[in-house]
Protein backbone atom coordinates (compact mmCIF):
# COMPACT_ATOMS: atom_id res chain seq x y z
CA UNK A 1 0.00 0.00 0.00
CA UNK A 2 1.09 3.86 -0.30
CA UNK A 3 0.09 5.34 2.60
CA UNK A 4 0.06 9.07 3.51
CA UNK A 5 0.52 10.56 7.18
CA UNK A 6 -0.01 14.06 6.99
CA UNK A 7 1.51 15.42 10.32
CA UNK A 8 0.67 18.99 11.00
CA UNK A 9 1.59 19.43 15.10
CA UNK A 10 4.69 18.12 17.07
CA UNK A 11 2.02 15.81 19.16
CA UNK A 12 0.93 13.68 15.62
CA UNK A 13 4.38 12.60 14.95
CA UNK A 14 4.11 11.02 18.29
CA UNK A 15 0.62 9.41 17.63
CA UNK A 16 1.94 7.79 14.18
CA UNK A 17 5.62 6.97 15.13
CA UNK A 18 5.18 3.21 15.74
CA UNK A 19 2.70 2.89 13.20
CA UNK A 20 4.67 3.80 10.63
CA UNK A 21 7.70 2.23 11.77
CA UNK A 22 5.47 -1.05 11.56
CA UNK A 23 4.24 -0.49 8.31
CA UNK A 24 7.18 -0.02 6.91
CA UNK A 25 8.69 -3.21 8.69
CA UNK A 26 5.82 -4.60 6.40
CA UNK A 27 7.00 -3.03 3.15
CA UNK A 28 4.08 -0.36 2.85
CA UNK A 29 5.33 2.74 1.26
CA UNK A 30 4.86 5.48 3.77
CA UNK A 31 4.84 8.96 2.58
CA UNK A 32 4.96 12.04 4.96
CA UNK A 33 3.93 15.57 4.59
CA UNK A 34 4.66 17.95 7.37
CA UNK A 35 3.77 21.79 8.55
CA UNK A 36 6.56 23.96 10.04
CA UNK A 37 5.45 24.77 13.26
CA UNK A 38 7.06 24.62 16.80
CA UNK A 39 9.54 21.55 16.80
CA UNK A 40 7.50 19.37 14.11
CA UNK A 41 10.53 19.43 11.64
CA UNK A 42 13.02 19.14 14.00
CA UNK A 43 11.47 16.32 15.95
CA UNK A 44 10.63 14.38 12.07
CA UNK A 45 14.58 14.88 11.65
CA UNK A 46 15.72 13.59 14.94
CA UNK A 47 13.85 10.38 14.59
CA UNK A 48 14.76 10.07 10.90
CA UNK A 49 10.84 10.10 9.73
CA UNK A 50 11.51 11.52 5.91
CA UNK A 51 9.02 13.93 5.02
CA UNK A 52 7.97 17.16 2.87
CA UNK A 53 7.08 20.17 4.17
CA UNK A 54 4.13 21.67 2.52
CA UNK A 55 3.69 24.86 4.68
CA UNK A 56 4.37 27.38 7.49
CA UNK A 57 2.21 27.66 10.19
CA UNK A 58 -0.35 30.85 10.60
CA UNK A 59 -1.32 32.02 13.67
CA UNK A 60 -4.58 34.24 12.92
CA UNK A 61 -7.91 32.93 11.26
CA UNK A 62 -7.10 34.71 7.93
CA UNK A 63 -3.93 33.12 7.87
CA UNK A 64 -4.87 29.63 8.46
CA UNK A 65 -7.32 29.95 6.27
CA UNK A 66 -4.84 30.58 3.70
CA UNK A 67 -2.59 27.91 4.68
CA UNK A 68 -4.97 25.55 4.52
CA UNK A 69 -5.51 26.29 0.94
CA UNK A 70 -2.20 26.36 0.34
CA UNK A 71 -1.55 22.93 1.95
CA UNK A 72 -4.05 20.98 -0.07
CA UNK A 73 -3.18 22.58 -3.47
CA UNK A 74 0.34 21.19 -2.93
CA UNK A 75 -1.02 17.52 -1.69
CA UNK A 76 -2.51 17.63 -4.79
CA UNK A 77 0.30 16.19 -7.14
CA UNK A 78 1.78 13.63 -3.96
CA UNK A 79 -1.35 12.35 -3.75
CA UNK A 80 -1.49 11.61 -7.28
CA UNK A 81 2.35 10.74 -7.96
CA UNK A 82 2.91 8.61 -5.23
CA UNK A 83 -0.50 6.87 -6.44
CA UNK A 84 -1.55 7.51 -2.51
CA UNK A 85 -4.44 4.64 -1.34
CA UNK A 86 -5.29 6.20 2.35
CA UNK A 87 -4.46 8.76 3.72
CA UNK A 88 -3.85 8.98 7.74
CA UNK A 89 -4.00 12.19 10.03
CA UNK A 90 -5.29 14.47 12.91
CA UNK A 91 -8.18 16.93 12.75
CA UNK A 92 -7.67 16.08 8.63
CA UNK A 93 -8.67 19.73 7.77
CA UNK A 94 -5.73 20.06 5.09
CA UNK A 95 -5.90 16.83 3.48
CA UNK A 96 -9.53 15.05 3.37
CA UNK A 97 -11.56 17.80 0.87
CA UNK A 98 -8.65 16.73 -1.86
CA UNK A 99 -8.61 13.16 -0.92
CA UNK A 100 -12.29 12.87 -1.43
CA UNK A 101 -11.84 14.88 -4.29
CA UNK A 102 -9.73 12.11 -5.76
CA UNK A 103 -11.65 9.04 -3.78
CA UNK A 104 -8.76 8.50 -1.78
CA UNK A 105 -9.91 6.99 1.93
CA UNK A 106 -9.29 8.99 5.03
CA UNK A 107 -8.86 7.85 8.58
CA UNK A 108 -8.88 10.79 11.16
CA UNK A 109 -7.75 10.27 14.44
CA UNK A 110 -8.76 13.32 17.10
CA UNK A 111 -9.65 13.11 20.35
CA UNK A 112 -10.52 17.24 20.80
CA UNK A 113 -14.23 17.78 21.28
CA UNK A 114 -14.25 21.70 21.56
CA UNK A 115 -12.49 22.20 18.14
CA UNK A 116 -15.87 22.85 16.62
CA UNK A 117 -14.77 24.60 13.27
CA UNK A 118 -12.43 22.15 12.81
CA UNK A 119 -14.63 19.32 13.22
CA UNK A 120 -17.30 20.90 10.68
CA UNK A 121 -15.07 21.20 8.05
CA UNK A 122 -13.75 17.47 8.01
CA UNK A 123 -16.96 15.43 9.17
CA UNK A 124 -18.85 15.80 5.74
CA UNK A 125 -15.80 14.80 3.69
CA UNK A 126 -14.28 11.88 6.06
CA UNK A 127 -14.49 8.48 5.80
CA UNK A 128 -13.81 7.34 9.06
CA UNK A 129 -13.32 9.94 12.29
CA UNK A 130 -11.52 7.94 14.90
CA UNK A 131 -11.47 9.21 18.55
CA UNK A 132 -11.29 7.44 22.23
CA UNK A 133 -14.19 6.18 23.59
CA UNK A 134 -14.34 8.88 25.92
CA UNK A 135 -15.28 11.21 23.57
CA UNK A 136 -18.26 13.00 24.38
CA UNK A 137 -19.44 14.02 20.83
CA UNK A 138 -21.11 11.31 18.37
CA UNK A 139 -20.97 11.70 14.73
CA UNK A 140 -22.64 9.10 13.45
CA UNK A 141 -21.72 5.75 10.99
CA UNK A 142 -18.47 7.35 9.74
CA UNK A 143 -17.56 7.84 14.07
CA UNK A 144 -15.32 5.33 15.28
CA UNK A 145 -13.85 4.80 18.92
CA UNK A 146 -11.47 2.42 20.71
CA UNK A 147 -10.93 1.53 24.29
CA UNK A 148 -7.90 3.82 24.62
CA UNK A 149 -5.86 7.26 24.24
CA UNK A 150 -3.37 8.74 22.17
CA UNK A 151 -0.86 8.68 24.70
CA UNK A 152 -0.78 5.22 24.73
CA UNK A 153 0.61 5.10 20.85
CA UNK A 154 3.83 6.00 22.12
CA UNK A 155 3.86 5.80 25.44
CA UNK A 156 2.55 2.50 25.87
CA UNK A 157 5.36 -0.15 28.46
CA UNK A 158 5.39 -1.64 25.19
CA UNK A 159 6.87 1.07 23.21
CA UNK A 160 8.43 3.28 26.04
CA UNK A 161 10.76 2.79 28.22
CA UNK A 162 12.10 5.91 30.67
CA UNK A 163 15.43 6.43 30.85
CA UNK A 164 17.57 7.74 34.30
CA UNK A 165 19.77 9.42 32.22
CA UNK A 166 17.32 12.41 32.00
CA UNK A 167 18.83 13.65 35.87
CA UNK A 168 22.39 13.58 34.31
CA UNK A 169 20.72 16.41 31.57
CA UNK A 170 18.90 17.78 34.11
CA UNK A 171 22.02 18.01 36.07
CA UNK A 172 20.48 16.84 39.18
CA UNK A 173 20.72 14.41 41.56
CA UNK A 174 18.59 10.80 41.18
CA UNK A 175 16.97 12.14 44.65
CA UNK A 176 16.02 15.68 43.66
CA UNK A 177 12.37 16.65 43.41
CA UNK A 178 11.64 18.87 40.40
CA UNK A 179 8.38 20.16 39.07
CA UNK A 180 7.78 20.68 35.47
CA UNK A 181 5.83 23.56 34.35
CA UNK A 182 4.45 24.53 30.81
CA UNK A 183 2.81 27.46 29.19
CA UNK A 184 1.26 27.66 25.80
CA UNK A 185 0.53 30.61 23.34
CA UNK A 186 -3.07 30.00 22.22
CA UNK A 187 -2.42 30.39 19.30
CA UNK A 188 -4.13 27.59 17.94
CA UNK A 189 -7.53 27.43 15.63
CA UNK A 190 -9.07 25.20 18.15
CA UNK A 191 -7.53 27.90 21.27
CA UNK A 192 -9.87 30.30 19.86
CA UNK A 193 -11.71 32.45 22.69
CA UNK A 194 -9.81 30.43 25.35
CA UNK A 195 -7.39 32.02 28.07
CA UNK A 196 -5.34 30.37 30.82
CA UNK A 197 -2.74 31.10 33.60
CA UNK A 198 -2.46 35.18 34.48
CA UNK A 199 1.07 35.79 35.31
CA UNK A 200 -0.29 36.49 38.93
CA UNK A 201 -0.68 33.20 39.53
CA UNK A 202 2.25 32.14 37.54
CA UNK A 203 4.24 33.81 40.27
CA UNK A 204 2.48 31.85 43.16
CA UNK A 205 2.78 28.18 41.20
CA UNK A 206 6.66 28.72 40.89
CA UNK A 207 6.68 30.50 44.48
CA UNK A 208 5.33 27.53 46.42
CA UNK A 209 6.69 24.72 43.71
CA UNK A 210 10.30 25.80 44.63
CA UNK A 211 9.94 25.67 48.49
CA UNK A 212 9.89 21.76 47.67
CA UNK A 213 11.43 21.36 44.57
CA UNK A 214 13.61 22.34 41.71
CA UNK A 215 11.68 23.74 39.17
CA UNK A 216 11.59 23.72 35.21
CA UNK A 217 9.60 25.64 32.60
CA UNK A 218 8.47 24.78 28.74
CA UNK A 219 6.64 27.44 27.19
CA UNK A 220 5.03 27.59 23.82
CA UNK A 221 4.73 31.39 24.17
CA UNK A 222 7.98 33.62 24.50
CA UNK A 223 9.77 33.43 27.67
CA UNK A 224 8.97 36.20 30.53
CA UNK A 225 12.39 37.37 31.32
CA UNK A 226 11.83 37.39 34.91
CA UNK A 227 10.97 32.98 34.64
CA UNK A 228 14.65 32.88 32.14
CA UNK A 229 16.44 30.93 35.47
CA UNK A 230 13.67 28.41 35.34
CA UNK A 231 14.01 27.30 31.58
CA UNK A 232 13.54 23.77 30.70
CA UNK A 233 17.59 22.90 29.73
CA UNK A 234 16.58 19.63 26.88
CA UNK A 235 16.03 18.85 23.89
CA UNK A 236 12.37 18.44 23.57
CA UNK A 237 12.90 14.82 22.32
CA UNK A 238 13.80 14.03 26.08
CA UNK A 239 10.61 15.31 27.49
CA UNK A 240 8.77 11.93 28.05
CA UNK A 241 11.71 11.04 30.11
CA UNK A 242 12.04 14.10 31.76
CA UNK A 243 7.99 14.26 32.79
CA UNK A 244 8.40 9.96 33.83
CA UNK A 245 10.20 11.15 36.89
CA UNK A 246 8.81 14.18 37.67
CA UNK A 247 7.33 14.76 40.98
CA UNK A 248 4.88 16.60 39.38
CA UNK A 249 3.62 18.49 36.11
CA UNK A 250 1.54 21.36 36.39
CA UNK A 251 1.01 23.74 33.13
CA UNK A 252 -1.88 24.72 30.13
CA UNK A 253 -1.14 22.48 27.49
CA UNK A 254 -3.35 19.51 27.82
CA UNK A 255 -1.32 17.14 25.41
CA UNK A 256 1.35 17.35 28.17
CA UNK A 257 -1.05 16.98 31.09
CA UNK A 258 -2.61 13.67 29.52
CA UNK A 259 1.02 12.41 28.78
CA UNK A 260 2.08 12.94 32.30
CA UNK A 261 -0.83 11.41 33.83
CA UNK A 262 -0.35 8.16 31.63
CA UNK A 263 3.68 8.22 32.66
CA UNK A 264 2.34 7.95 36.66
CA UNK A 265 3.23 11.72 37.18
CA UNK A 266 0.52 13.73 39.15
CA UNK A 267 -0.69 16.13 36.69
CA UNK A 268 -2.21 19.28 37.10
CA UNK A 269 -3.95 20.69 33.77
CA UNK A 270 -4.71 24.56 34.29
CA UNK A 271 -7.13 25.56 31.46
CA UNK A 272 -10.67 26.64 30.13
CA UNK A 273 -10.95 23.97 27.86
CA UNK A 274 -12.84 20.45 28.33
CA UNK A 275 -12.73 17.15 26.98
CA UNK A 276 -14.00 13.87 27.10
CA UNK A 277 -10.39 12.22 27.80
CA UNK A 278 -9.34 14.92 29.95
CA UNK A 279 -11.91 13.86 32.42
CA UNK A 280 -11.51 10.15 31.92
CA UNK A 281 -8.28 10.63 33.61
CA UNK A 282 -9.06 12.92 36.37
CA UNK A 283 -12.64 10.73 37.15
CA UNK A 284 -12.17 7.43 36.39
CA UNK A 285 -8.53 6.75 37.33
CA UNK A 286 -7.53 9.88 39.35
CA UNK A 287 -4.59 10.12 37.28
CA UNK A 288 -5.29 13.93 36.65
CA UNK A 289 -6.47 17.42 38.17
CA UNK A 290 -8.65 19.97 36.22
CA UNK A 291 -9.09 23.20 37.12
CA UNK A 292 -10.07 26.78 35.43
CA UNK A 293 -7.47 29.34 35.23
CA UNK A 294 -9.53 31.44 37.51
CA UNK A 295 -10.15 28.97 40.76
CA UNK A 296 -6.42 29.84 41.95
CA UNK A 297 -6.97 29.05 45.81
CA UNK A 298 -7.84 25.18 44.74
CA UNK A 299 -4.71 24.70 42.56
CA UNK A 300 -2.10 26.58 45.21
CA UNK A 301 -4.34 24.04 47.52
CA UNK A 302 -3.87 20.77 45.73
CA UNK A 303 -0.35 21.26 44.80
CA UNK A 304 0.10 21.56 48.69
CA UNK A 305 -2.02 18.59 49.15
CA UNK A 306 0.04 16.59 46.59
CA UNK A 307 3.88 17.85 47.77
CA UNK A 308 2.73 16.19 51.69
CA UNK A 309 1.70 13.16 50.43
CA UNK A 310 4.69 10.64 50.98
CA UNK A 311 3.86 7.82 48.86
CA UNK A 312 2.68 10.09 45.45
CA UNK A 313 4.63 8.64 43.11
CA UNK A 314 4.22 5.19 44.39
CA UNK A 315 0.38 5.76 44.62
CA UNK A 316 0.20 7.41 41.22
CA UNK A 317 2.00 4.66 39.24
CA UNK A 318 -0.47 2.30 40.64
CA UNK A 319 -3.35 4.02 39.09
CA UNK A 320 -1.65 4.35 35.89
CA UNK A 321 -0.73 0.23 35.80
CA UNK A 322 -4.33 0.35 35.89
CA UNK A 323 -5.10 2.20 33.47
CA UNK A 324 -2.44 0.66 30.90
CA UNK A 325 -4.21 -2.68 31.75
CA UNK A 326 -7.88 -1.56 31.14
CA UNK A 327 -6.91 -0.55 27.63
CA UNK A 328 -5.87 -1.69 24.31
CA UNK A 329 -2.25 -1.27 22.36
CA UNK A 330 -3.23 1.78 19.86
CA UNK A 331 -0.79 1.13 17.96
CA UNK A 332 -1.54 -2.36 17.16
CA UNK A 333 -4.98 -1.51 16.14
CA UNK A 334 -4.23 1.71 14.16
CA UNK A 335 -2.29 -0.24 12.09
CA UNK A 336 -5.09 -2.69 11.55
CA UNK A 337 -6.92 -0.72 10.75
CA UNK A 338 -5.15 1.24 7.92
CA UNK A 339 -4.70 -2.25 6.53
CA UNK A 340 -7.87 -2.88 6.06
CA UNK A 341 -8.44 -0.98 3.62
CA UNK A 342 -5.90 -3.02 1.66
CA UNK A 343 -8.18 -5.94 1.19
CA UNK A 344 -10.62 -3.42 0.21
Amino acid sequence: MNILFDINHPAHIHLFKNAIRILEEKEHNVIITSRDKDITIQLLDIYGLQHIVLSRARKSLLGLACELIWRQIHLFPILLNNKINICVSVTGASNVHICKLFGIPTLVFYDTEHAKLQNRMTLPFVTNFISPASFKESYGKKHITYNGTHDLAYLHPKYFSPNKDIYKSLNIPEDQRYIIIRFVSWQAAHDVGQKGISLALKRNIIELCKKCAKVFITSEAPFDNEFEEYRFPIPPENMHNALSFATMYIGEGGSMATEAAVLGTPSILISSLTAGVFEEYQNDYGLMYSFLPNEEDRILETIKELFHNEFLKQSWQEKRNRFIEDKIDITEWMVNKILEYQKK
